[in-house]
Formats: structure tokens, C-alpha cells, sequence
């Protein structure tokens, strides 16, 4: 039976920028849980305060499945196993299962504990064999075993023997400085197997970017324990991701040891860790990674639409995730029909409507607009080609304002707006602690009085590239605004020379969007449409008392 065990709180914790709390481990906790992972790597007790209390605040939390470890090293060269700090720790964290890491490498005895071949494996044998009389589980993590196997076979082999003689339950084989090759890790476990008769298991680290492919291979070749950290958070460039690994095990291998719902809840699980350790999700993660599943050129499109297993190796759903189609200059009519069918307009494939669509797509991406991230925008621009859109305003002129006296340390931004909603003429002024922010105050204190619902969109980030750099600060830049609004969340895009104005044209788009989808029509209004350009008048003509006047921001 394999065994899935996780360190994404201890040896993913050592990835620069990730510091979890107490109550965020906890909370890891109970998600790994309910994943059905068999043991969960809570921290080195006694390193540290945090991992102290949270070893202390585990007893009232009950598990259904998983077993909670404690991690620490054999006893001190020369010292009691009963007086050694470390194992001491061990003891005191009151968990039924302990994991001890030791040396393997002869290079690491000598150099980095700085003591004899024998007294390490002393080392070993007195720390399980102590453990294991306190009737613990004991799980023995092998350091740097395959560097070590590759230099002095003999001696890596006889520290997993001594940690087998001495009781300990499983040995797992470390990759500590992800080095090794899948080939090499293939034949260093057949041979081991050889030799150990307990329970065999495997810890990659990804810094040659084989620690997934290592972990599998380990698994075909009798290993039955594997190691790793959910999205691959760990030390340096990572452990081997168990986001990867649990979906290629049932999918892929075939082994049924998680069902169909935990495998769903696996992209779920990646995201919120991801924000518990404040990290932002990685985007080309197979699997759970938000282009997972994403179609860009026109020629995948059209084939997935037809039968998704031509470009998808699985289904999106069956992990959790959802299936995303992209438009851009690379897409063909199947982008935009796919794209046009998310929004609920009825458009033939042969209808010269997706070809407008089309061309004024790739006229705007070619002036360095990209869609990609931008769904708002794009929207707007499907019912800007299919006429069935006039703004909810338009701008009559803006005038941002930028003051730094000499003697003073702060930045006055003022900016201020001149509107026409309808024949109403709004004319308001807003300060902000920068031209962006003055702009999206003045415009949401102009608008509210007519839209409340505004006060519910917020701008969450706020994003900048340069298009060609050798033009230096005359470059044409291109700005993204990711908006929220309760669950719904979007982006938009605005593109100019003159860094203030696209970054206006990303928030009217963002504005408006967020209004227009509030009171956007029925379904069954929207097909209409198609046909009749009337949805400003019979919705929001109605709605508002007002007629919108022609032509954009």
C-alpha cells in the first residue's frame, strides 16, 4: 500500500517568503486531512516557540485519517540518547509517530558532523532503538543517500541496515540536494531493495526539476512511501509536489488509494495553501495550475471543442479545475464562438459576427492590447462589435494633478473628471495617494450618487509592463486591473504611450463592466439582441430614464 507523506509544513516552510503561523498549520492540517494524506510533517519540536505550541494545541485536534510526525535528528555525536535535546523534543511533542533524518554520505560525516564512520551509525541505532522502547512509530529519512550511494555505496548501505536493525518502520531515501537522475534513483532502489526488507520510501528535492519524476519512478521501482509538499514549496527549488504526484498516481499509475472526490478537492487545496503561505499560485502548475487547462491557438480550440481528449490528458473537472479558453492574435473563430457562448450570445460559427469579433481582436492585440488575463475587456469588446452596448457614460475630459512642494515630503495627487451620464453632466474632483487611485475615487464619487452598486467593485491589483523597452519612458505600456466584486471576479486592459491614460481606459472598462454585468438582461433578452439592437433601451433606457449618447471612453 503506498503511503503519501506530507512536509509542506516543515521543509516547505524553508522556502524563502513562507512563514506559517500556528492557526495556518492547523488549518493545513485539517485540508491534508481530508485529502487523505497518510502523515503530515508538523515541524521540529523544539526548534522554535511556533512549532512548540502548535504540537501543544494538536492534542485537541482530532483527525480522521492522517498521522501528525515530529521531525528531528539523531542524538549529538558523543552524547546520551536519553539526555539529547533533540530527542528529547521528540518525546515531549506526544505524537504517535516520529521521524528521525540522519547522515548516509560518508562526505557529510566526516565534513558536516565532524565525526567518525562509526560513531554515526551509533548515531542511529541508539536514537531509534530508544524511540522505538517508547513505543513509537519510527520513520528513519536517510540524508543525501543517493549522493551518498554514488560515492561509497557500502557505507550509505550500511546506515539504512542499522536504522532497519534498530527497529525503524520505514527508510526513505533522500534526494537531499535534488541532484540525481531518474535513471540513477531506478537502479540505486532496485539494488536497495535488495537489502532492506522494511518498507522503502523516497524525498526529492527539485533542483535539477526531476523531484516528481524521481518520486514516481521510486514508486514503479517497489519504493512504497513517498514525500513531498503541496505546490512544491520547499528549500532552494523545492520538494517534489504532491499536487503532481497524487493526481499521476490515480490517473496515471492507477492506483486507486484516493477517491474521486478527494482527487477534486486537490486543486482547492493548492490554492488555499497558496494563500496561507502567501505565495502567489503558479500558473503553469500541471494539474491544479490556472493554465492547466487553458487553449490559446485557434487550432487547439477548434479540436478540443470538438473532443476535449485531442489537447487535455485528463479532465480539468476530475481534479478540480476548469477548462479556459484564451483569445488572442493566435486565436481562430473557435476562441471567440467559445468565448461568445460564456457570455450567452447565440452566434453561428458561419455568422460574419465571429469574424468581426476576430479582426477587431487582432487589430487591438497587434496595438499591444492582450486579452488574456483581461475577460472584462474582452466582454465589452464582444458587445461593442455586436452592437449591443452603449456606455453608461462619457468622458467630456479629465485633469490628474500632481503637487510636491520643496519643503514638503508627501505627494498631492488631485484628479478631476467631467462626465455625461445621459443629458446629466457630472463634474467632481477626488484627491489619491497616486494618479491611479485619485482617478478611481473621483470617478466612483461621480458615479455612486447614479450606480450604488459601484461601492461593491473593488480593485484588488494593479499591474504595469512596457511593450518595447528601446523607446525608454516614451514606450507604449500596457496596464491590467484585476476588479472584484463579491465572488465575481475579472480583469481589464488599457493601452497608450501615456501610462495615465491606459491605466484610465483598464478602469472604465472595470467599472463598467462591473455595473453592466449587475444589471445585465436574461438570457433569453441577450439572444434577442443579437438581432435587435434595443438591450440600452429596453433595459437600461427603462431603468435609468436616460438615453446614453453614442461613442466610448
Amino acid at each position: 500500500m503506498v503511503k503519501i507523506y506530507d512536509t509542506t509544513l516543515r521543509d516547505g516552510a524553508q522556502r524563502e517568503g513562507v512563514s506559517f503561523s500556528v492557526s495556518d498549520k492547523l488549518q493545513i492540517v485539517k485540508l491534508l486531512d481530508t485529502l487523505g494524506i497518510d502523515y503530515i510533517e508538523g515541524g521540529w519540536p523544539g526548534s522554535n516557540p511556533k512549532d512548540i505550541e502548535f504540537f501543544r494545541r494538536l492534542k485537541d485536534f482530532p483527525l480522521k485519517h492522517s498521522k501528525v510526525t515530529a521531525f528531528g535528528s539523531t542524538r549529538h555525536a558523543h552524547v546520551n540518547v536519553e539526555t539529547d535535546a533533540n530527542v528529547r523534543a521528540l518525546l515531549e511533542a506526544n505524537v504517535p509517530v516520529v521521524t528521525v533524518v540522519g547522515k548516509s554520505w560518508d562526505f557529510h560525516v566526516s565534513r558536516a558532523l565532524d565525526t567518525t564512520m562509526d560513531e554515526n551509525l551509533a548515531m542511529i541505532a541508539d536514537t531509534i532503538s530508544y524511540l522505538k522502547s517508547k513505543d513509537l512509530e519510527v520513520i528513519f529519512d536517510a540524508e543525501h543517500f543517493f549522493d551518498g550511494y554514488l560515492n561509497n555505496a557500502a557505507y550509505a548501505l550500511q546506515t539504512v541496515k542499522t536504522a532497519e536493525q534498530s527497529g525503524a518502520d520505514s527508510v526513505i531515501l533522500c534526494d537531499t540536494n535534488g541532484g540525481t537522475m531518474p535513471s540513477d534513483v531506478q537502479q540505486i532502489i532496485l539494488k536497495v531493495k535488495k537489502e532492506i526488507i522494511v518498507p522503502l520510501g523516497i524525498h526529492a528535492h527539485n533542483d535539477c526539476g526531476m523531484a516528481v519524476a524521481n518520486s514516481i519512478i521510486a514508486l514503479q521501482s517497489g519504493a512504497s512511501h513517498i514525500q513531498g509538499t503541496i505546490n512544491g514549496y520547499g528549500e532552494r527549488c523545492g520538494n517534489a509536489d504532491l499536487c503532481c504526484i497524487i493526481p499521476n498516481i490515480h490517473f496515471k499509475l492507477k492506483i486507486k488509494k484516493f477517491s474521486s472526490e478527494q482527487i477534486k478537492e486537490i486543486t482547492r487545496i493548492s490554492k488555499v495553501v497558496a494563500e496561507l503561505a502567501n505565495m502567489i499560485p503558479q500558473d503553469g502548475q500541471p494539474y491544479v495550475g490556472r493554465n492547466a487547462f487553458t487553449h490559446k491557438g485557434g487550432i487547439h480550440v477548434d479540436a478540443v471543442v470538438k473532443h476535449v481528449s485531442t489537447y487535455e490528458h485528463t479532465s480539468p473537472e476530475e481534479v478540480g479545475n476548469k477548462r479556459r479558453i484564451l483569445v488572442s492574435e493566435l486565436s481562430g473563430k473557435s476562441n471567440i464562438l467559445s468565448k461568445v457562448k460564456e457570455n450567452n450570445i447565440d452566434v453561428l460559427k458561419n455568422n460574419p459576427e465571429a469574424v468581426q469579433v476576430l479582426n477587431a481582436l487582432k487589430k487591438m492585440e497587434h496595438e499591444g492590447y492582450q486579452f488574456e488575463g483581461a475577460e472584462g475587456s474582452f466582454e465589452l469588446l464582444i458587445w461593442k462589435t455586436l452592437k449591443t452596448y452603449r456606455p453608461l457614460f462619457k468622458l467630456e475630459g479629465f485633469r490628474v494633478i500632481l503637487d510636491k512642494e520643496r519643503r514638503g515630503s508627501d505627494l498631492y495627487v488631485e484628479a478631476t473628471i467631467k462626465l455625461k451620464v445621459g443629458e446629466r453632466l457630472v463634474h467632481t474632483a477626488a484627491e489619491g495617494n497616486g494618479p491611479v487611485n485619485a482617478m478611481d475615487n473621483a470617478l466612483r464619487k461621480a458615479l455612486e450618487e447614479i450606480y450604488p452598486e459601484i461601492r461593491s467593485i473593488k480593485l484588488i491589483d494593479y499591474k504595469v509592463r512596457v511593450l518595447d523597452g528601446r523607446y525608454g519612458t516614451g514606450a507604449k505600456v500596457r496596464v491590467l486591473i484585476i476588479s472584484q466584486n463579491g465572488n465575481k471576479r475579472w480583469g481589464t486592459v488599457g493601452v497608450s504611450e501615456n501610462i495615465i491614460e491606459a491605466s484610465w481606459i483598464a478602469l472604465v472598462d472595470s467599472i463598467e463592466y462591473g455595473l453592466l454585468c449587475k444589471r445585465s438582461p436574461s438570457v433569453d433578452d441577450f439572444k434577442k439582441v443579437i438581432n435587435e439592437v434595443a438591450w440600452e433601451e429596453e433595459i437600461l433606457g427603462k431603468e435609468l430614464n436616460m438615453v446614453t449618447p453614442q461613442g466610448g471612453v
